[in-house]
């Protein structure tokens, strides 16, 4: 029986070995052409800017995936090729929208990521407010004469 469980599970017990699970090194860059190390920080001080369109809010600097790959590539090349940074943003918005900037900037279509933070606790404190007013204003009943009799005797006791 145990050498049937063995056999069964193997494949699971390997999945940990597949080279379709290899680490991806973030920092890597897949163009041939050898960069100063100049460019290579400047393409990293941009790449930090630079969200991976693929993972949650990591910059295409720490992302694993393989477009944050192409796009650091591309940052790379761009910059060697003696492209700015304004530049290289710029190929990179149009190419991907404002999604791709980790500090998207305040426009029309932004206005609701960048305020609604703050309106949000603006809401919060006005309802707080409003709710301590409310137990405030609620008026406290006198005690009858045996409540207060009996409150005496706790007191006493």
């Amino acid at each position: 029986m145990r050498p049937l469980a063995f056999i069964l599970l193997l494949p699971f017990l390997m999945i940990g070995t597949s080279p379709a699970f290899a680490q991806v090194d973030p920092t890597s860059s897949d163009i041939s052409v050898t960069i100063s190390p100049e460019i290579e920080a400047r393409a990293r001080a941009l790449g930090r800017t630079l969200r991976c369109v693929v993972c949650q809010n990591q910059s295409i600097e720490e992302s694993d995936a393989e477009l944050a790959a192409d796009m650091r590539a591309l940052v790379r090349e761009e910059l060697s090729s003696g492209s700015t940074e304004a530049e290289v943003t710029a190929l990179m918005r149009d190419r991907y929208g404002d999604y791709v900037l980790l500090k998207p900037p305040v426009q029309g279509n932004t206005l609701v990521l960048w305020f609604a933070p703050l309106i949000a606790i603006f809401l919060g404190l006005i309802w707080f407010i409003s709710l301590k007013r409310k137990r405030q204003s609620v008026p406290v009943e006198a005690l009858s004469d045996e409540e207060r009799e009996r409150l005496e005797a706790l007191r006493q006791s």
